[in-house]
C-alpha cells in the first residue's frame, strides 16, 4: 500500500498538479487578504497593474519558454547550457526594450497630462522593476519543464507567492500599509526567488558565454509562434480587465468587480494547466520521434480524462456560486453579489469547455504547427475584443463580457479541430474510447 501511494506521489501529473495547487492557494489567500484591505477602486488598480504586468511577462517569456523546453527535453548537459545561456540573453534583450517602451510612455503621459486609469500608470512605472526581479525565477522555469522537475518548480514559485502572502498577513494585522508599498514588496518577494535560481544556476545567467546565434535564431523562429500565441491566449482574459479599465461607466470598481469571479475560474483551470505541462514535453517527445499514433493517444487520453474530471467540479461550481463568490470577495461585494454569482455562474459552462480548446493547441504546438495554433487563438482574440467592446461600451454589462468568453472558447474548439483533421487526421470518437483505456489500465500509468 505503502509503495503505491509512493508512485502515485512521483506521477508527474499529480507532482505539477501539487506545485500549482500548492502556488494557487497561496495566490488565492493573497488575493483574499487584497480584498479585504483595499476598497474597490484601489483593488481594481492593483488588479490592472498585475493583469497588465502578467501579460507583458507572457510576452517576453512566451517569445523562449515554449521553444526552449521542446530543445530542452532529452538535451545533455552541454546543449543545456547553451540553451539557457541563450535564452537569457535574448529576455535580457527583451526586458531593455520593454523598460525603455513603459519609462518613455510614462514620461509622455505626465508632460501632456493625459488622464488614464490609475492601474496603467503603476503598471508603466513600476513594471520595469518588476520585471528585472522575475526575469531569473522565470528563465528557470523552462529546464524545470522540460525535466519534469515540478516539485523544484513548486519550491521557487512557493518562495516569492509564500512571502508575499506572510507580508499581506502582516499587513492586514499590523502594518496596513497601502498600495505602493505592496507594490514594492511584490518585486522584492519577486526577486528572493531570482536570486536563488541565480546562485542555483538554474536561470542560464552564468551560461551567458555558451549562447550560440544559431540557437537563439532557433528559439526565436519557434518562439515568435508561440509568443504570439501566449500572448493572445492571455488576451482572451486580460483583455476583458482591460477594455472594462477604459470604460467611464464601469471602471476600476468594475475592474474589482469581475476579478473576483474571475479568480475563481482561473483556480477551477489549475487542474487544466498542470496537465497541459506535462502533456507538452510527452507529446513533443513522440512527435519528435517520428510517432504521430501515439502522439494523438496521448491527446485523446488526456482530453478525454480531464474533461470527465472537470465535469462534476463544474457542476458544484455552479450549484453553490454564490457561497463561493462571497467567500472570495468578503462583505465589501455583499451588495453585487447576485451579479457575480451569475457571472460565475456562465463562466462554469466556460470551464467545461477549456480541456477541448486547451489541448487542441497543445497538440498544435507538440507537431511542429504553432503556426495554426497562432491563427486560431488569434481568431478567438479577435472574437473576445470585438465582444468586450460591444459589452461594456455599448451594452455596458459584465454579464455580456463572460458570456463572451463562453462564445469564443466554441470558437477555438471549432478552429483547433480543424486544423487538426487537415494536418494528422485527428478522429473525434477516439477520445471516449482512448479514455477508456487509460481508465482501465489506470494501475500500469501509476506504476
Amino acid at each position: 500500500m505503502l509503495g503505491k501511494l509512493k508512485n502515485i506521489g512521483k506521477e508527474k501529473n499529480l507532482s505539477s498538479l501539487m506545485a500549482n495547487v500548492s502556488v494557487a492557494f497561496m495566490g488565492l489567500v493573497s488575493f483574499m487578504l487584497l480584498t479585504r484591505q483595499l476598497n474597490k477602486e484601489l483593488f481594481g488598480e492593483w488588479v490592472l497593474f498585475i493583469t497588465l504586468a502578467t501579460f507583458v511577462d507572457l510576452l517576453r517569456f512566451g517569445l523562449t519558454r515554449t521553444s526552449a523546453v521542446r530543445l530542452l527535453s532529452g538535451a545533455d548537459s552541454n546543449a543545456q547550457r547553451t540553451i539557457l545561456g541563450a535564452t537569457f540573453r535574448i529576455n535580457l534583450i527583451v526586458l531593455a526594450i520593454l523598460t525603455l517602451i513603459c519609462w518613455s510612455l510614462f514620461g509622455i503621459i505626465n508632460f501632456l497630462s493625459i488622464e488614464i486609469n490609475n492601474g496603467y500608470t503603476l503598471f508603466l512605472k513600476f513594471y520595469p522593476f518588476l520585471a528585472l526581479s522575475n526575469l531569473s525565477w522565470n528563465n528557470a522555469m523552462s529546464l524545470f519543464q522540460a525535466e519534469q522537475n515540478f516539485r523544484r518548480m513548486m519550491v521557487v514559485r512557493i518562495a516569492n507567492v509564500g512571502l508575499f502572502c506572510l507580508f499581506l498577513l502582516l499587513n492586514q494585522w499590523w502594518l496596513q500599509l497601502g498600495l505602493i508599498e505592496i507594490i514594492w514588496v511584490n518585486i522584492a518577494v519577486n526577486a528572493v526567488s531570482g536570486v536563488w535560481c541565480s546562485l542555483r544556476n538554474w536561470d542560464g545567467l552564468v551560461f551567458l558565454k555558451h549562447a550560440k546565434r544559431k540557437v537563439e535564431k532557433e528559439l526565436i523562429n519557434f518562439g515568435k509562434y508561440s509568443m504570439g500565441t501566449l500572448i493572445s491566449s492571455s488576451l482572451l482574459k486580460s483583455s476583458d480587465t482591460f477594455i472594462i479599465g477604459m470604460s467611464p461607466f464601469l471602471g476600476s470598481v468594475g475592474i474589482a468587480m469581475y476579478a473576483i469571479p474571475l479568480k475563481l475560474t482561473d483556480l477551477l483551470g489549475i487542474p487544466l494547466h498542470s496537465f497541459a505541462m506535462t502533456a507538452y514535453p510527452r507529446m513533443s517527445k513522440k512527435a519528435l520521434e517520428g510517432d504521430l499514433f501515439g502522439t494523438k493517444k496521448i491527446f485523446y487520453a488526456y482530453v478525454g480524462i480531464i474533461t470527465l474530471l472537470f465535469f462534476p467540479v463544474a457542476l458544484g461550481s455552479f450549484v453553490f456560486a454564490e457561497e463561493l463568490v462571497l467567500f472570495l470577495g468578503g462583505n465589501e461585494y455583499l451588495d453585487s453579489l447576485p451579479l457575480l454569482t451569475l457571472i460565475f455562474r456562465v463562466f462554469t459552462v466556460y470551464i467545461m469547455l477549456l480541456p477541448l480548446d486547451r489541448f487542441t493547441g497543445v497538440l498544435l504546438d507538440s507537431i511542429n504547427k504553432p503556426k495554426l495554433n497562432l491563427y486560431k487563438v488569434l481568431a478567438m482574440t479577435t472574437a473576445n475584443i470585438v465582444l468586450n467592446v460591444l459589452a461594456v461600451f455599448v451594452f455596458k454589462s459584465l454579464i455580456a463580457v463572460a458570456i463572451g468568453t463562453v462564445v469564443f472558447t466554441l470558437l477555438g474548439i471549432f478552429l483547433g479541430f480543424f486544423y487538426l483533421k487537415k494536418e494528422v487526421q485527428i478522429q473525434s470518437r477516439q477520445i471516449v474510447s482512448e479514455s477508456v483505456s487509460f481508465i482501465r489500465n489506470l494501475k500500469t500509468h501509476l506504476s
